[in-house]
């Protein structure tokens, strides 16, 4: 295989998870238009694999990834103002393909994560960083501009933090985009990571599939939204939806008999997950 056919791989990291793995480490994970389209085609099998009920985002090697590949940049450089269009139109698709997965998605970041790769960064659901990772909003220093991980980014850290990083292009630490929001747990290394990635794999596995999928489009329902009547009757008809579905019969019924739910699998050792 050549090193563009392996860059995207697809690991079964433990029943009913899977890894989408950026795995370039000798061009620190940097990626093109043909990786961005091995993504996006990872992101939707694993999508619809009805087998997988969470999925990681992770890289090898040092770095989660530099962002845009060079040769790609030199490119694009001699490219008519229609292909960057359709070049940067795939790359939208990218972000919008992982943003709106509908399984929970778990990032994991180390080392560098530059330009695009914030923007991949911002569309996880829930993003753990190791303590020496670092974050940067280069393109200015390009002479570009981050403008289709934008809208991603700035619900992320904020319209302030936006103001500031997408014009300077300081780079932030794990601590900094901690604070900013987008880093939800820094870890001491990569062992740590690991390690909080699995206890955070085993709280996922209590909660029920389809639920988590419809929490997920909850947020995008309501977020930024007047809660108006529209917002309030939408809501009501999805609880309503989820109470009366099998799940939510299932859940309920547990509950009240005190009882594991169905979707909670027992271990090697016969015992149920938990945490």
């Amino acid at each position: 295989m050549t090193d563009q056919e392996s860059a995207v791989l697809l690991n079964q990291r433990a029943d009913g998870v899977t890894e989408v793995v950026l795995n370039r480490p000798d061009k620190r994970n940097a990626f093109d238009d043909v990786i961005i389209q091995q993504l996006i085609n990872a992101l939707e099998k694993v999508n619809a694999d009805k087998n997988t009920n969470i999925v990681i985002l992770r890289s090898e090697g040092k770095h989660f990834s530099a962002g845009a590949d060079l040769g790609w940049m030199r490119r694009m450089a001699d490219n008519s103002r229609q292909e960057n269009l359709d070049d940067s139109r795939e790359l939208a698709r990218l972000m919008d393909t992982l943003n709106h997965l509908g399984k929970p998605v778990i990032g994991l970041v180390q080392g560098a994560a530059f330009g695009g790769a914030v923007g991949l960064a911002a569309c996880c659901d829930i993003l753990l960083a190791t303590e020496k990772a670092s974050f940067c909003l280069s393109e200015v220093k390009l002479g570009l501009i981050p403008a289709v991980i934008s809208p991603y980014v700035v619900r992320a850290i904020g319209e302030r933090q936006a103001r500031r990083y997408f014009i300077s292009a300081e780079a932030f630490t794990a601590r900094q985009a901690q604070h900013f929001g987008l880093v939800h747990e820094v870890c001491d290394d990569m062992t740590a990571m690991e390690r909080r990635c699995d206890e955070l794999l085993l709280q996922l596995a209590l909660n029920g599939p389809e639920a988590m999928q419809a929490a997920k489009n909850l947020i995008f329902a309501v977020s930024q939204k007047v809660i108006g009547q529209d917002v309030i009757n939408d809501t009501a008809q999805r609880i309503a939806d989820i109470r009366v579905g099998a799940e939510g019969q299932e859940g309920l019924s547990a509950f009240l008999n005190k009882r594991k739910a169905s979707w909670i699998q027992a271990d090697k050792n016969g015992n149920d997950n938990n945490v």
